[in-house]
């Protein structure tokens, strides 16, 4: 037998050696394939079928709000839509930048816990995020209202939606505070029972709210400010939810086109005597109280309500929320007046009886043009919590006289836990029964005292439709703005995105001959409350001293043609 020399034997080794198949390379993250569709995870109905399982989905970062000043998370979206229109394609991520930062067009594969966060369908906590090319999604087309029988916008949670339809502004009660405005298509939302033919339900289908992609309070970069009225087209963004509701948090600028321009007086009303009535929101001396809580807030609030006052320009004006302190507050507020429209342009009526609420209504006129016939009278009835201001005019070298009564009804907060006067679920609030019987009794002070050519004027804290209303027309008072104003403008008042005449002028038969003509003046309740006077959350580059967002309630107008004397 022949021995291989030890050259020859480690020749063959190495021909072995290399005969031998090499090792795999190592798996990469994106080796690792999905184990769900994002459809899957969201299931067809509200929560996610999969509660609690550790998932692994694939999609396209449509929406990117990582920072921890943000969302602390993203969006992706499936870009193989399955064939059920029940389940969304879309998911929220909660995975913070610290932990995988991703870009709109990252192609991920994101590994998580599939919640329910609150309503949100979610993977929290995500355990990797792989990025893993890129790709794109078109944003679907969407429309409101939401179909009734559609499941809302429930199947199209967290995906990429554009919305081509003009939207309008109903609600930025929260602009400044968190970033949020309510958009409606149909234009505006009103009360159901400030009008006929308002339906709550298509009211919630035709509404959109818009974020800011933070749930941070007071943020420090605003979306645009932008007045009730104001359309914008073509909004695009992602479908969160949070707090209750669904949310677009946009993923790119809204350019909102301003529809509702500002008017820098109120619309002209014919007539040679215009009364006017205003609710100041809490017009308060005493500071700390109601009202401004620091001198500087004060002389904010004053200079906006002189601005109102002096661009109303009305021969009296009804007041609500002035404070109770005698002549005190209401002085002021004469004495700021005329300081810019000349000395002895406006005078104040002493409350005969003003109650002893914190507030009282008030009554300032213009001398040169109205004389008052007799006393300032008022009502005792314990009705009243705040008592009616009543006062007869005559315009000068006029002959026929005419009755302002000032009124502020009971609100519609603080509810009672029981008795007939909480809330019934009708719309109308609590304390219905309450403003009914103050109407009630306001018929029978005008009836009893026999007032000349009544005009029941104020905050009535009651719609167009409620019952306190229709309680005066049965009596024989007729509202002026029903007949003046258009339907679309006939609001005073913003509530929960609704809007609304709280603030009301009706008057007698005979009154109602004289009447020539009647307007709202949309200074606050369009106006984001981030304008008013207040310092605590509002940036001080916003404020002006003008007289927009000088109360929550618009100013009404009413123009008379009175007879001359003879």
């Amino acid at each position: 037998m022949r021995v291989l020399s030890r050259a020859s034997l480690a020749a063959l080794v190495a021909v072995g050696l290399s005969a031998t198949p090499a090792a795999a390379a190592p798996a990469t993250p994106c080796d690792t394939p999905a184990t769900h569709r994002v459809a899957q995870v969201q299931g067809a109905g509200d929560a996610t079928p999969l509660a609690g399982q550790t998932v692994r989905v694939e999609g396209v970062v449509t929406g990117d709000f990582q920072r921890t000043d943000q969302l602390s998370g993203f969006f992706l979206q499936d870009t193989r839509p399955d064939a059920d229109p029940k389940t969304s394609e879309g998911l929220f991520a909660f995975a913070r930048e610290s932990f995988k930062d991703v870009k709109i067009g990252d192609r991920v594969l994101v590994t998580g816990r599939a919640i329910e966060f609150n309503g949100w369908t979610e993977l929290s906590p995500v355990t990797a995020v792989d990025v893993c090319g890129t790709g794109s999604v078109a944003a679907q087309s969407s429309t409101l209202p939401t179909g009734e029988n559609s499941g809302g916008l429930e199947p199209v949670e967290s995906m990429l939606l554009t919305f081509p339809q003009p939207l309008t502004v109903s609600d930025h009660y929260n602009l400044g505070r968190y970033g949020e405005v309510t958009l409606s298509s149909q234009g505006r939302l009103y009360q159901p029972t400030d009008r006929p033919g308002v339906d709550p339900a298509l009211n919630a289908r035709r509404s959109l709210l818009v974020d800011d992609g933070s749930n941070r309070e007071n943020p420090a970069t605003l979306p645009p400010i932008v007045r009730a009225g104001d359309v914008a087209t073509g909004i695009t963004g992602v479908l969160g939810y949070g707090f209750g509701k669904y949310r677009l948090q946009p993923t790119k600028a809204i350019d909102y086109k301003n529809l509702n321009p500002r008017l820098p007086k109120p619309l002209p009303v014919i007539g040679n005597v215009k009364v006017a009535s205003f609710n100041t929101l809490n017009w308060f001396t005493t500071l700390g109280s109601r009202g401004a809580t620091t001198a500087a807030e004060q002389q904010r609030q004053l200079a906006k309500l002189v601005a109102a006052l002096k661009g109303l320009n009305a021969d009296a004006v009804a007041l609500m929320e002035v404070e109770n302190n005698g002549q005190t507050a209401l002085q002021a507020l004469v004495d700021a007046v005329n300081a810019e429209v000349g000395a002895g342009t406006y005078a104040a009526l002493a409350h005969p009886y003003p109650g002893t609420d914190a507030i009282q209504v008030g009554l300032i006129y213009k001398p040169g043009k109205l004389t008052p016939v007799g006393e300032a009278k008022a009502s005792q009835d314990p009705v009243f919590s705040r008592p009616p201001l009543i006062q007869t005019f005559r315009r000068k070298s006029g002959s026929q006289p005419f009755t302002m009564v000032v009124n502020h009804l009971k609100s519609k907060g603080s509810c009672p836990s029981s008795s007939p006067d909480t809330d019934q679920g009708d719309g109308q609030g609590c304390w219905n029964p309450t403003r009914v019987a103050q109407a009630k009794a306001l018929l029978g002070i005008i009836a009893g005292q026999e007032l000349p050519n009544p005009i029941v004027l104020g905050d009535l804290n009651a719609y167009g439709e409620e019952d306190p209303i229709d309680t005066l027309e049965a009596g024989g008072l007729a509202g002026v703005t029903k007949k003046f104003v258009p339907a679309p403008q006939r609001y005073s008042y913003l509530f929960d995105g609704l809007a609304g005449e709280l603030d009301h002028a009706l008057v007698g038969k005979q009154l109602l001959k004289r009447v020539t003509g009647a307007t709202i003046w949309h200074i606050n309740a369009d106006e984001p409350r981030i304008l008013d006077y207040n310092t605590e959350y509002n940036p001080p580059g916003l404020y002006k001293p003008d007289a927009y967002r000088s109360s929550d309630h618009d100013p009404l107008v009413v123009g008379l043609t009175l007879p001359s004397a003879r």
